[in-house]
């Protein structure tokens, strides 16, 4: 590999691998345990299976029937997160509605399956929910309320990982882990690469907790292990408007899109299941966004035709065991901890996979516990005590309060992002925190570009503002221009049409043809290709 000097070695008691929701609250849990911890991950935190999913804070309704356990340890977390995280959460309930087409007895089975597993499911006027969300489709037959909630992944990470710095966790970000490195037998640290220097790290520690997610198996594979997983990829939506208020989802066995959230200032809907795909594979297949605005127009009539923002994709880590991959839908939610000494006779190494976001301090907890006892260490978890940063005065975040933070103050002429109520305080304040703070990282915080034109309008000025403050170079700034106009391409062109089409042509000739932009821009010739494709 070639550098910028001698490789690097750091030493440290705990090296925990994956920057997602699980690694996070691991590095978190052992930092507050008094251990000695280095994170790592290969790009940004939550840039994986964390970022690419509704945001739905599971109450453990949806997985009752088929998956008892996984519904028990949902609920659980809902109500912890409740306390220790309110300034990432969003909504007071969700409602599951019966459709016409759906069986009735499976609701009441799923009826009495949530109140043996006590979790708090009210049955409610039907009218009840129509007056509060006239979007719903007119016609359902039975509505109950449940205590599912949304939450913001990016901002909750966040804040985990602000809480393990303060308890003295290192959280080194773009070292991708390249192998194992093992001594007598037993797993002793890891090779990373640091993108950022290019050079070679070699990280030893006590011991290795493999929370790679979906990349777990990877990574275990280095040192010739097998983990079993099965990356079962989901496709999503988001829509121009908010257009209810509660999440909404079927009551049904799961099945593809039959969930509808709320989600700041837009609509997501999703998600699909069963294609099997690379971790990597992030690629939209058309089949699915078919499936889902035709599941969504059932839920919410009409909406098929409101305005689509933009589609992605989620990879799921679903731990196959010594079950059958047949039907993804069977497929345990819950996780599973794994022991190498005691499975594989490989010491030094744990690894923790599957779950759902709902349950990352679940996960957590349990994977830190097990190290503990390795460690010899009898200190006991405090995560479902603690509260995060910035969620002591228990407010929630509510539709209305950007723009009241607004009104209220007098940055209202300092707008970077129209669409999202972005400043130019919200960009500044985390460069004095963090001086390579990326546009990408803004995104994450503050919902930049993701609003209707999708960084047509703020992207440029946002790159401008960090390119002044940070005194970085000017190839960089243009860089990391074109890597967030590129990501931003990539999910509105599998479903240009109408409105967004539009939008889309205008900021090709913004960047493309005024700014000259044509790095990681879509080019007027893609456009010109679905433009024909969506008029014939």
């Amino acid at each position: 590999m070639t550098g910028n000097g001698m490789n690097h070695q750091i030493e440290t008691t705990v090296l925990v691998i994956g920057g997602g929701a699980t690694g996070v609250g691991v590095a978190r849990d052992l930092a507050m345990r008094g251990v000695e911890t280095i994170l790592v991950e290969r790009g940004e935190l939550a840039s994986g299976t964390t970022s690419r999913h509704t945001g739905l804070i599971h109450s453990g309704a949806r997985y009752i029937l088929r998956d008892p356990q996984a519904a028990v340890e949902c609920y659980q977390e809902n109500q912890t997160l409740r306390r220790v995280a309110s300034q990432y959460l969003e909504g007071d309930g969700a409602f599951f509605v019966l459709l016409p087409d759906d069986d009735a007895e499976y609701a009441s089975r799923w009826l009495e399956g949530c109140r043996t597993a006590q979790i708090p499911v009210e049955e409610i006027p039907v009218s009840w929910v129509l007056r509060t969300e006239p979007a719903v489709n007119p016609r359902i037959l039975r509505a109950f309320f449940t205590p599912d909630i949304t939450g913001d992944p990016f901002r909750l990470i966040g804040a985990n990982a602000i809480s393990a710095r303060q308890y003295g966790a290192r959280i080194l970000l773009h070292h991708e882990v390249i192998g194992l490195v093992q001594e007598h037998g037993r797993v002793v640290g890891a090779w990373c690469h640091d993108r950022q220097q290019n050079r070679k790290v070699l990280i030893r520690a006590g011991i290795v907790v493999n929370a790679a997610g979906v990349w777990s198996g990877r990574v275990a594979a280095m040192v010739g292990l097998r983990v079993p997983l099965l990356p079962s990829k989901g496709v999503m939506l988001a829509f121009n408007y908010r257009a209810i208020n509660r999440p909404v989802a079927r009551c049904h066995p799961p099945s593809d899109a039959d969930a509808m959230m709320p989600s700041r200032s837009v609509l997501l809907s999703g998600s699909t299941d069963g294609d099997i795909c690379d971790p990597d594979d992030l690629s939209i297949n058309p089949h699915h966004v078919q499936i889902v605005l035709r599941e969504s127009e059932k839920l919410l009539p009409g909406i098929s035709a409101a305005r689509i923002l933009r589609v992605w994709a989620g990879v799921r880590p679903l731990y196959l065991g010594e079950q059958s991959s047949e039907d993804t839908r069977h497929i345990t939610r819950s996780h599973v901890l794994l022991d190498h000494e005691a499975l594989d006779y490989k010491p030094g190494l744990v690894t923790i996979v599957g779950g759902k976001w709902t349950t990352y301090r679940l996960m957590a907890q349990e994977a830190t516990d097990l190290v503990c006892h390795k460690l010899g260490v009898s200190r006991e978890c405090r995560t479902h005590q603690e509260v995060l940063p910035d969620s002591e005065t228990q407010q929630r975040f509510w539709p209305g309060l950007p723009l009241k933070r607004i009104e209220q103050s007098s940055i209202a002429g300092e707008l970077i992002c129209e669409c999202e109520l972005v400043t130019v305080a919200d960009v500044t304040s985390h460069l004095r925190h963090d001086p390579e703070t990326t546009l990408q990282r803004i995104r994450q915080l503050h919902r930049l570009g993701m609003g209707s034109c999708q960084g047509g309008m703020c992207s440029y000025r946002a790159t401008g503002l960090l390119h002044t403050l940070s005194r970085g170079t000017v190839q960089g700034a243009v860089k990391q221009l074109g890597d967030f106009l590129q990501e931003r391409w990539k999910g509105m062109w599998p479903v240009l049409c109408g409105q967004q089409l539009r939008q889309v042509r205008f900021n090709e000739t913004l960047y493309s043809s005024l700014l000259s932009a044509d790095r990681g821009c879509c080019t007027g010739v893609e456009v010109d290709k679905q433009e024909q494709k969506y008029l014939t």
